[in-house]
Formats: C-alpha cells, sequence, structure tokens
C-alpha cells in the first residue's frame, strides 16, 4: 500500500496486523500496468481523490433524503434535489451539464386480480395470495391478457443447482430454439434480469410467461421485487413459487394466464456532464446511478457510486487534466424501476453515436459495509462473455489491484445495472462492485475480514442504507469496513477513468 490517505493508513494498519490481507495478489515490479497507463501516471487524481471527499457528497445526499422524507427515490421530491445538489456541482467544475429527460411506467395497478390455473392433465386454480403457492400480484412489467395455452418449458434447472443464480433460464436467444410460438413461456429465476427473459420470450413468440423461483433454501417462495416500468413488454406473466413452477413443468401441461395492467406514467431525468475536451468520436461513459429504492436514502446504493463518480470529475477538472478521449459523467435515474434511465438513454442514441462510445464504466456500490471486491468479468471466465472489449477493461481493473497488493475476485456481467444496457448494444464495458445482498463466506472473510454469513450489504434496499450506517461511528452497520471499501474502490475507480480517458488503445477492437 502507498499509504496516501489517513483512513487508509488506519484501516488497512489494522487489517494487516490481524492477517486479513494474506494470500492477496503481489504488487507488480515498479508498478507497471500491463492493460493501461503505468500505476504512477494515475497517482496525483488518485491522491485528489479522498475518502473524505466522497463522504461529503454522501452526506449531502443523506440531508437531502432528510429533507425529504427518507428517501431519494425516482419521481420524488428527493430524487429532483438530487438532481440538483449534481448539476450544481458539476457546472461549478465546468463541465456542460444537461438533463436527459425520459418517460417511464411508474405504477402498474390490477384493473382485476391475476388469474393462474392449470386447465390440463391435472386442473387446479392457483389461490393469488396463498403462499408458496402464487403471488396476488402479476409479474409487474408485463402487460394484459387471457390466455390458455400449452406450457413449454425454457431451459429449466431441475432440481436446481447448488448456489443461486445458477439457472440461465430464458437467459439467452438460443433458449428459445425450437420454442413453438403461442405456447406459454415457464421460465425460472437465475443469473439474468426478468426483464431479460421477459423481452426473450415475448421476441420468440410467446403469448404469456411464468416465472417460478430457483429452489435453492431462501428461494423457494413467490420471487419478490419484479421490477417495474419496463416498456415494451405486452404478454401477460405472472409469478410463482418453485414448486408450483416444477408442477407446470411436466410435459402436455396447459394452463391459463390472465393480467388486467393499468400504467401510471411519469418524467424523470438522467445528468450528464461532460468533458469540454476530448475526441468525440472516443467518448468514455462514466456512470451510476442516482436513485434510491423508496426504503431509505440509498447511500451505498448508489450513493457511493454517484459521490465517486462526482469527486473524479471535479478532481479531474480541480487538477486541469486534459483528457484525449471525450468523458462523459452520467448519474441515471429510475434504475431501481428496472435501469430505465440508461435503458432510454441508449435506445435514444443513433447508431453512429453509440459507434462514438469508446468504453462504459459503471460504478454502483463502492462502499458496502461488508463488502469484497468484484471486477466485472468481460473476459467471459466467469459467466457470459461481454461484448469486444469488455476484456481490456476487466485486465484495467485486475492489473490494478495487482499493482496494489489486492486480492478479487471475477463477477458475471448479471444485467443488474446501468451498463446492461450497453452491452446489450455491444458497447465494451466494465466496472466494480463490493456487493449486495449474497453472504459472505469465510474464504472471503479471510481474504477482507468482515462477517461471514451477513450479507455484503446488510442495509442492502433498506432504510438503514444511511450514512451513518455506511461508517465508522455510531449506527454503522461494519464499523469501518465499508470506509476500507470505498478508499480501495474509489482508487481503483479513479485510474481506470484516469487510464481509459488519456489511452490512444482503441478499446472497441481489443480481443477479450
Amino acid at each position: 500500500m502507498r499509504g496516501r490517505k489517513a483512513v487508509r493508513r488506519a484501516l488497512l494498519t489494522v487489517l494487516v496486523s490481524v492477517g486479513l490481507l494474506a494470500g492477496q495478489a503481489t504488487p507488480a515490479s515498479a508498478g507497471h500496468h500491463p492493460h493501461g497507463s503505468p500505476i504512477g501516471e494515475s497517482r496525483d487524481l488518485r491522491k485528489g481523490v479522498t475518502v473524505r471527499g466522497i463522504r461529503e457528497h454522501q452526506r449531502a445526499l443523506q440531508r437531502i433524503a432528510d429533507a425529504n422524507g427518507g428517501t431519494r427515490a425516482a419521481g420524488t421530491p428527493g430524487y429532483d434535489a438530487s438532481v440538483d445538489y449534481v448539476v450544481k456541482k458539476a457546472r461549478a467544475a465546468g463541465y456542460r451539464v444537461s438533463l436527459d429527460e425520459f418517460t417511464y411506467v411508474v405504477e402498474f395497478t390490477e384493473g382485476s386480480p391475476p388469474v393462474l390455473e392449470e386447465t390440463a392433465p391435472e386442473p387446479q386454480v392457483f389461490v393469488p395470495g396463498t403462499r408458496p403457492a402464487f403471488d396476488g400480484d402479476f409479474v409487474t412489467f408485463t402487460g394484459t391478457g387471457d390466455v390458455t395455452a400449452a406450457v413449454q418449458a425454457v431451459d429449466l434447472q431441475l432440481p436446481p443447482g447448488p448456489a443461486p443464480n445458477s439457472s440461465t433460464s430464458g437467459c439467452e436467444v438460443e433458449d428459445f430454439a425450437g420454442f413453438v410460438a403461442g405456447n406459454i413461456a415457464l421460465m425460472q429465476r437465475g443469473t439474468c434480469p426478468y426483464i431479460q427473459k421477459a423481452t426473450l420470450a415475448q421476441d420468440a413468440g410467446a403469448s404469456a410467461m411464468i416465472i417460478f423461483n430457483e429452489g435453492q433454501p431462501g428461494r423457494t417462495a413467490v420471487p419478490e421485487n419484479l421490477p417495474l416500468g419496463a416498456e415494451g413488454i405486452h404478454i401477460p406473466g405472472v409469478g410463482t413459487s418453485f414448486d408450483v413452477g416444477v408442477d407446470l413443468s411436466d410435459a402436455g401441461t396447459v394452463a391459463r394466464v390472465k393480467t388486467e395492467v393499468l400504467e401510471e406514467t411519469a418524467t424523470s431525468v438522467n445528468v450528464i456532464a461532460e468533458s469540454r475536451r476530448g475526441d468525440p468520436n472516443r467518448t468514455l461513459v462514466v456512470g451510476g446511478h442516482l436513485d434510491s429504492v423508496p426504503a431509505g436514502p440509498g447511500i451505498n446504493d448508489d450513493g457511493s457510486g454517484t459521490a465517486t463518480i462526482l469527486e473524479i470529475a471535479e478532481q479531474m477538472a480541480k487538477q486541469h487534466i486534459t483528457p484525449r478521449n471525450k468523458v462523459r459523467f452520467m448519474w441515471y435515474g429510475a434504475e431501481e424501476l428496472g435501469l430505465i434511465g440508461s435503458t432510454k438513454y441508449v435506445e435514444d442514441l443513433s447508431q453512429e453515436q453509440k459507434d462514438d462510445i469508446l468504453a462504459m464504466l459503471d460504478f454502483d456500490m463502492l462502499g458496502s459495509p461488508n463488502f469484497a471486491r468484484f471486477v466485472y468479468d468481460g473476459d467471459g471466465t466467469a459467466g457470459p462473455v461481454g461484448p469486444t472489449g469488455s476484456g481490456f477493461i476487466e485486465d484495467l481493473f485486475v492489473d490494478y489491484f495487482a499493482a496494489v497488493g489486492l486480492f478479487n475476485e471475477p463477477i458475471p456481467f448479471d444485467g443488474r445495472s446501468d451498463y446492461g444496457p450497453f452491452i446489450a448494444e455491444g458497447i465494451p464495458a466494465g466496472g466494480i462492485f463490493t456487493g449486495a445482498e449474497q453472504p459472505k463466506t469465510e474464504a472471503q472473510v479471510a481474504q477482507y475480514g468482515g462477517i461471514a454469513g451477513a450479507q455484503y450489504d446488510p442495509c442492502y434496499h433498506a432504510a438503514c442504507d444511511t450514512y451513518a450506517g455506511t461508517g465508522d461511528g455510531p449506527g454503522a452497520t461494519a464499523p469501518g469496513l465499508g470506509l476500507v471499501a470505498l478508499d480501495q474502490m474509489s482508487d481503483a475507480a479513479t485510474h481506470a477513468v484516469y487510464t481509459l480517458s488519456k489511452t490512444r488503445v482503441d478499446v472497441r477492437n481489443t480481443p477479450n
């Protein structure tokens, strides 16, 4: 470690003294960075981007939430105030700032109760609200319809795999090879977003869909938190439990799915702050989402990414760093409602504008209080391969962590953050992540410290995702550990932004 910041010195000294950093990568000789600039070239910017500066932005976001009912969710005054804060700071730093307005579905309501029935070979009606049979809420991104048709299983994993998020049911176009148009698609929860399953099922000609839980312990009841607001899905759909899904997967099953969905629309904005210098044909997009969930202020999710991006932008301006490539800092709206802001942004780009994007960096949750150091897997060693160039971006982070002696782990592109719409269009992307609702393992505790069996972020999507909860004082979820994460991950993010803003390499043409 280079010992640049007091918080890093104090906290990492404790970790090292108890052996929690044992087994980490050996620092590369002379700080050489084979996939980017030498690590020393970003040193001044990394010194400028401090935990103290990031926390000042997070404190401001907490104050905004406190003044607006405890939330910064899309469509609330707390979100509007968050937009005003970022706009003010970015304009003061000298960036060209614009608001990218979009319309989205803010609420689905039932025109009538949903229906799920098996009509053959053993007729039965699943009653809404009687868990674990059938959820009283339809799959909320679906349209209105009343369909009775044959049920066709789509790449199910039965029995379920040993670990959560192992089923790829409905995640790939190939899963629908041989799908009979007009059938009801039966899909299993797993590695990709529900909306991805819904879109591919509709494109394959499904008349309706049923999504059931994956089947591991804790993942057997009706899936919760099904996303809102994805437009363009017209077929009806319902969510159900693992047991019901298994029952409906039998060959020859015929089912009825009925939903009546009423939509209420609203408008929101993405915030864009663009550098005044740099090649516009080689634009680096640096993004994270600005909204929280309704339940809380979202100071880690994604106040940590929001604040880090803003601090990087401010420090680049303060240090008069002239980028070779245009840098477009972005704060997306309505991410928590289904990646809506980033999706709308990408959809509205012309093909020429998409081709002008050199790379996309996504920073969503960089200060989880029970953290791990994850790098999105661009080259496909841990999951689906990203667009050409994504492996280069992954190596940029991995090589940085190796140079500073920090262990890290690959994590697949699972489509759960704002890089999703970019990689869907073939734009190279990458980023880092400190974990959300998954439990931390004993092996990870040996690497990072923390609490085995607890979530990486024990306050994920909860009211306790606060400034205090992510800190080291009273009310902290895991005192001080989130600040270690924020320190280390913000350095990595800063190095990546600096390197890609200066690189002569055409990332879009580098092999994975």
